[in-house]
């Protein structure tokens, strides 16, 4: 994407393909706008704007509005984001909004009481079952209710096998295996990477399969983390988004959204990802 944006979560909403971003280079990661952009085929993007302003439409929070998610349910969205290193809910009939905040705080805090409730990422399992992942220094996960804001506490478990946890978990389920992926140091660091670990069941435990996505300064590629993993619809193709420093003269707060191809090899397991400058070829969603 042209211009500073972290934090992506890439989907497919219908025919077209969104991202949902973090608006970047604030010091301090201090931030108060999400944005969203549409593209046809994975390739040309094109700026829906800002869906939602911290202060403006939040009457809870009034800064760090950091790594968004997003999910459908029954024709409307649930759009799920960090503030104030909370998490909370906003919810709109179009993916593109205008998105209307709960008005509360989601999740305070990780159960435990370490680091931070943030990142929040949803999966829907195959049963329908909506689940929300989070954390920061420790991984948690709870099952959403029907209507996917509320849960039950007592449910909410933490995730265990995964090596050196940082932050920002994403799920997907491939051919009955549940692919966790999450970030490992910080993301001011050249050495922010994606770790990647499997598990039969959405709760874990998971089995960790080190790292599948790092940097290569031979290309300038550096601090490459905070993924969304994206099937393309009536296919087994797949894409991963991230953000990396910007390139030239980017850091750990001058961030940009990219794109690369991601494979699954013959074993069921996620490839290493090979960052790139050329980014991919136009991808269509299947009519």
């Amino acid at each position: 994407l042209p211009g500073l944006h972290a934090d992506p979560n890439i989907v497919a909403f219908g025919g077209t393909y969104y991202l949902y971003t973090t608006t970047d280079g604030f010091d301090g990661w201090s931030g108060t706008k999400f944005s969203v952009w549409s593209s046809n085929n994975l390739v040309d993007w094109t700026d829906r704007g800002v869906i939602l302003d911290l202060g403006k439409d939040v009457s809870w929070a009034e800064s760090r509005a950091w790594a968004p998610t997003i999910a459908e349910r029954d024709g409307k969205y649930f759009f799920y984001y960090c503030a104030e290193a909370k998490i909370g809910v906003a919810t709109a009939d179009s993916p593109t909004g205008p998105f209307t905040d709960s008005g509360k705080v989601l999740i305070a805090a990780n159960p435990d009481g370490s680091g931070q409730a943030i990142d929040p990422a949803v999966f829907t399992d195959d049963d329908g079952q909506a689940y929300l992942y989070w954390g920061n220094g420790s991984a948690w996960v709870v099952p959403l209710g029907e209507d996917m804001v509320s849960y039950e506490a007592s449910k909410a478990r933490q995730i265990k096998g995964l090596d050196d946890f940082r932050e920002g978990l994403f799920v997907v389920r491939r051919k009955g295996v549940y692919h966790l992926m999450y970030s490992i140091d910080d993301t001011g660091s050249t050495n922010y990477r994606v770790g990647y670990a499997t598990s039969d069941s959405p709760y874990g435990p998971f089995t960790s399969r080190g790292v599948v996505l790092k940097k290569d300064p031979s290309q300038g590629i550096l601090g490459t983390g905070h993924n969304s993993l994206l099937r393309v619809p009536g296919t087994d193709d797949w894409y991963i988004a991230y953000h990396r420093f910007a390139i030239p003269g980017g850091d750990g707060t001058h961030r940009e959204t990219t794109i690369d191809r991601a494979e699954f090899g013959r074993d069921g397991l996620l490839r290493p990802v090979t960052p790139t400058l050329s980014g991919v070829r136009p991808r269509r969603i299947p009519r």
